[in-house]
């Protein structure tokens, strides 16, 4: 019995990872270490995504290592609209290749990070990758206070301590 539950447990795992970075060829590590505290993040709307302390890989073939660590603490993370996107002290890999390292260590304290319209991109302490062949490292340490990073309307980009590479 102890066995079966042991193996059941494994499979539940296996199936998770799979699915959080599904239709991706990963090959090494990833590894993401967020303290978030107190803090809200929202998407209200159609398409819209708010991360915090994430790491989101989509359609992507890494071989290597995606390092995200961040402290997140009393901030607001809110995408509202439609497809619009805000990322806190995330990494977000996207139909793209890499080989090497993605590390991202933010340190993100009282700041809001809002997109409101739509097609906003609100990037705070974050790597964004999209479409892009990567060899080689990518290191954002990026250290925000007390900040706010806002777009509103349609199709800006409000980027602060960030890397988006295209």
């Amino acid at each position: 019995m102890f066995k079966k539950i042991i193996a059941m447990g494994c499979m539940g795992v296996f199936l998770t990872a799979a699915m959080a970075f599904a239709g991706s060829d990963i090959k090494g590590a990833v590894i993401n270490k967020s303290d978030v505290k107190g803090s809200a993040n929202i998407a209200i709307g159609e398409g819209n995504k708010a991360n915090v302390g994430a790491v989101g890989i989509e359609g992507s073939k890494v071989k290597g290592a995606v390092i995200n660590k961040s402290d997140v603490k009393g901030s607001a993370n809110i995408a509202i609209g439609k497809g619009n996107e805000a990322n806190m002290g995330s990494v977000g890999i996207k139909g793209s290749d890499v080989k090497g390292a993605v590390i991202n260590q933010s340190d993100v304290k009282g700041s809001a990070n809002i997109a409101i319209g739509e097609g906003n991109k609100a990037n705070m302490g974050s790597v964004n990758i999209k479409s892009s062949k990567v060899k080689g490292a990518i290191i954002n340490k990026s250290d925000v206070k007390g900040s706010a990073n806002i777009a509103i309307g349609k199709g800006n980009e409000a980027n602060m301590g960030s890397v988006n590479v295209k």
